[in-house]
């Protein structure tokens, strides 16, 4: 008997795993904490139910893998991240495992010339150890020795997490991709307001754009709130809000430049203490690498003048330099002609956030297929997917898997 996968199961799943959470009452699950072991153990079930075969790597990616018609056929990876922000919604990187999962079952057991390799990554979100893609890094191998000593805010490394979790940090290499690999598909809500206010249910995805995260400190000196005059002050504070509104007036003085300050700590952080410290982060992005370069210097002189002009010091370090990354163009194609196909008109995008898929083109060929996000909401508990956008995504995932036939025959 043919089974046909409604899209309400998917749904469904997506929200059963977003119970499972470190904070009750809100869905937060970040690298290889104890929740991560029941998402696995449920993934895990349902693909060993395809008659896919399990495993769980070194950098705690869940990993299944459906065989192609003859033995050690090339591969399709099709994957995103199993990790979340606190006080996530349901949908932000698990519904693309779901989604993959969703199209191997609507295969019916049915074998392909290519076989097909699900990826559940770790962590893409870089919230507990605040260094994002330590999934996907693994795979490219760029995963290295200093990232497993990372630590996060109980002081436990990186590699003592992958221990807890009952895993060997020193076989991190064995997450490698071994070949050959033919390319890599995400499935992903936009995140965004662009198909909603567009009534449109997908977008494909030709670009992802490069982004800078940096973490900057103003340092001035503490003193009495009550006893310093204010023409004798040095607040870290006051420098640091003055720099907030003219990141973002750069931003909007600029088109397609976002800039945000996401992240402010004071020292010492005491209502009646002149703060002697500011530390805050910084991400800026742009469709234009030379754009966005620009951009991060005009915001990051304007600091450097505030806190001359303030008698304070500034300091910078970039935690993270990523370059626009384009997808495959005879992917995009591909899934074009996937999206027509399933009877949808199609809208190409550049996404404005970063994924997996932006890791892993450093190895293999990408493609993203966005759904609707209602509302642009997303990193939030009222995220949320249509039904009928999940529907759509499934039968242009089965096209799309037709496309990359004919693509590597």
């Amino acid at each position: 008997m043919v089974h046909t996968v409604k899209p309400d199961e998917i749904i469904a799943r997506c929200k059963a795993i977003a119970e499972l959470s470190e904070q009750p009452g809100c869905t937060t699950r970040t690298f290889l904490s104890p929740p991560m072991r029941e998402v696995h153990r449920i993934l895990r079930v349902r693909m060993e139910s395809l008659g896919m075969s399990v495993s769980v790597d070194s950098a705690g990616n869940l990993r299944g893998f459906y065989e192609g018609i003859r033995p050690n056929a090339s591969r399709l990876l099709i994957g995103s991240h199993l990790d979340t922000v606190p006080c996530a919604g349901a949908f932000d990187g698990i519904l693309g495992v779901v989604l993959g999962i969703g199209v191997v079952e609507s295969l019916n057991g049915r074998r392909l010339p290519f076989a097909i390799e699900i990826a559940g990554f770790s962590e893409e979100e870089g919230v507990r150890f605040g260094v994002p893609f330590i999934g996907s890094r693994a795979l490219v191998g760029s995963a290295d020795g200093a990232l497993l000593e990372k630590r996060d805010a109980r002081g436990v490394s990186m590699a003592q997490a992958i221990r807890d979790f009952g895993l060997d940090p020193s076989r991190m290499s064995e997450a490698i991709l071994k070949e050959p690999v033919l390319g890599y598909l995400e499935f992903h809500i936009e995140q965004g307001p662009v198909l909603d206010q567009l009534g449109l249910p997908l977008g494909v995805v030709e670009a992802i754009v490069g982004q800078t995260q940096a973490r900057v400190s103003f340092r001035g000196r503490a003193n009495h709130a009550g006893t310093t005059p204010m023409h004798l002050r040095h607040d870290a504070v006051a420098a640091v809000a003055e720099w907030i509104l003219a990141v973002e007036r750069e931003a909007r003085a600029k088109p397609g430049l976002v800039a945000t300050v996401g992240q402010v700590e004071t020292l010492p952080g005491a209502s009646n203490v002149i703060a002697g410290e500011a530390r805050a982060s910084l991400d800026v992005r742009h469709a234009s690498d030379a754009q966005r370069t620009v951009g991060v210097d005009r915001i990051l002189s304007s600091a450097k003048d505030i806190a001359e002009q303030r008698g304070l010091k500034f300091e910078c370090s970039a935690t993270q330099e990523q370059q626009t990354v384009a997808c495959d163009p005879n992917l995009v194609v591909a899934m074009e002609k996937a999206v027509e196909r399933a009877g949808f008109p199609v809208q190409r995008m550049t996404s404005g956030a970063g994924h997996d898929a932006m890791i892993l083109a450093q190895k293999v060929p990408v493609a993203m297929l966005f759904l609707r996000s209602p509302g642009g909401i997303s990193h939030h508990p009222d995220e949320c997917v249509l039904s009928e956008d999940v529907a759509a995504a499934l039968q242009t995932g089965l096209h799309f898997l037709e496309q990359f036939e004919q693509l590597n025959a």
